[in-house]
């Protein structure tokens, strides 16, 4: 199952498995060769152990084709997207494996814009480093590497410039945040005090030794809910490790879905702006009742950030993200970001006066049940087709092919598909009520569970 996955979302494999230096230098190269000699590029990385070896392996890649190098250091995967269209570079690189536990480490490659590159590029760079055939210099045409420390505060100053700071500074709200010892310690808490807010930081050491499993899901944010209970905090924040997605707790101490993330921040972006919005397929229909509510439309596409991005762009989109708890706000930067979500949550409840649970409760609820197992690339077509056939038994059924497959019924949907990042499955279902939601998903893993044994 140990392979290494190169996609649309940049490469990610295990370091010293899939994942070597030498994998990585080549890719350096590819890119580099890609951009051609003269070129300059951003690079940052998220605070994991392999990030130096991994980070090191792609900038002698780089160099050795004539390319200028900008090191960012460990900053956050929004913030090197924003330092590549600020500093004016050719492309980014960002050394991440996003949710991924240790073991795994990724190199994403993006635009000069900041975005993740599209399809037809991402194949590019495919096609050049599978070739072998790279563009390399000699003596003084090689590359130049430099320094560049001021990503925090660019950043900041980014999302601030959006931000009502001085109406939720008046608020002071008293935040617990849990950045799992990842790209987010030092940026984040220097936000949320420019905000006004009494920060309690869990997991802040930018180490990469994550305090629990990095995917920020219920299962894994225990020490967070009693964190947010223990300081009777109005809200609890939790980030991946590259701080791209944002996953929030109520005052409670309460997770309340990592999908309210996105409908959270797209309630208060409607209630200041209206236009379209774009999502990917799996994403919560709650931004559709809220999009239809103030007369807007939504876009969905294919899972993946550089897909959501293409729709905001080519429609005219003013918000868009995905429901794994990406806040995309194009204003700041056009890629996920888990400090501007917090800005607009931390400002929507300071505007409404309401607790998050109270916001929580306005927005129509339903219920989505995600799923993952193992499974090899080949059995997800096979397990996808026999989908198909025994959902076509119902005649409302309508099926959509551009992610896997997803399945609209009367009374909910489904959606399966493998995944662009992991050797797994994904089966995501949605329903008003949480036992249609299960049994749609146990439907389907029953198949999956014959094909793959």
């Amino acid at each position: 199952m140990d392979r290494l996955i190169v996609s649309v979302s940049g490469v990610r494999g295990t370091v010293g498995g899939t994942l070597t230096a030498a994998v990585a230098t080549d890719f350096g190269c590819a890119f580099g060769s890609m951009l051609g000699a003269g070129s300059k590029v951003v690079l940052g990385r998220d605070s994991r152990p392999s990030g130096a070896m991994i980070k090191n392996a792609v900038t002698a890649g780089l160099l050795s084709c004539g390319v200028d190098v900008v090191d960012l250091g460990v900053v956050t995967t929004p913030g090197a997207a924003l330092m590549t269209r600020l500093l004016e570079a050719d492309g980014g690189v960002i050394i991440t494996a996003s949710h991924n536990p240790h073991p795994y480490n990724g190199i994403k490659f993006l635009q000069p814009s900041g975005v993740a590159l599209p399809a037809t590029q991402a194949n590019e760079l495919k096609e050049i480093w599978q070739s072998g055939k790279f563009a390399t210099q000699a003596g003084l045409a090689v590359g130049r590497e430099s320094v560049n420390s001021r990503t925090h505060p660019m950043h900041i100053d980014a999302v601030c410039a959006v931000t009502d700071v001085t109406g939720v500074a008046a608020r002071r709200f008293k935040v617990v945040l849990d950045s799992i010892n990842g790209a987010g310690c030092v940026v984040t808490p220097m936000l949320l005090s420019k905000l006004g807010c009494e920060v309690v930081h869990i997991n802040g050491r930018p180490d990469g030794m994550f305090a629990h499993t990095p995917e920020p899901i219920e299962e894994n944010l225990a020490d967070l809910c009693d964190a947010v209970r223990k300081h009777r905090a109005d809200i609890g924040f939790a980030q991946d490790p590259d701080a791209d997605r944002l996953v929030v707790v109520d005052e409670a101490g309460r997770f309340i879905g990592e999908e309210y993330t996105l409908a959270l921040a797209a309630a208060f972006v409607l209630s200041h702006r209206k236009g379209p919005l774009a999502t990917n397929l799996c994403t919560s229909r709650m931004i559709d009742d809220l999009a239809e509510s103030a007369g807007c439309e939504v876009f969905r596409t294919p899972t993946g950030e550089a897909n959501v991005v293409e729709a905001m762009l080519a429609n005219g989109c003013i918000f868009g993200g995905e429901g794994n708890g990406g806040v995309i706000e194009p204003r700041v930067v056009p890629v996920r970001d888990s400090l501007v979500g917090m800005a607009m949550i931390l400002q929507y409840a300071s505007e409404t006066g309401k607790k998050l649970s109270e916001l929580a409760a306005d927005i129509p609820s339903y219920h989505l049940v995600k799923t993952k197992l193992p499974c090899p690339l080949e059995a997800a077509a096979e397990v996808i087709s026999l989908a198909r056939e025994e959902f076509a038994k119902n005649p409302e059924a309508k099926f959509n092919d551009a992610d896997g497959l997803r399945i609209d019924l009367a009374d909910g949907w489904i959606n399966v598909r493998a995944s662009n990042t992991e050797p797994i499955m994904r089966i995501f279902a949605e329903a008003p009520q949480l036992a249609q939601a299960q049994a749609l998903v146990g439907r389907v893993r029953k198949i999956a569970d014959k094909v793959i044994g």
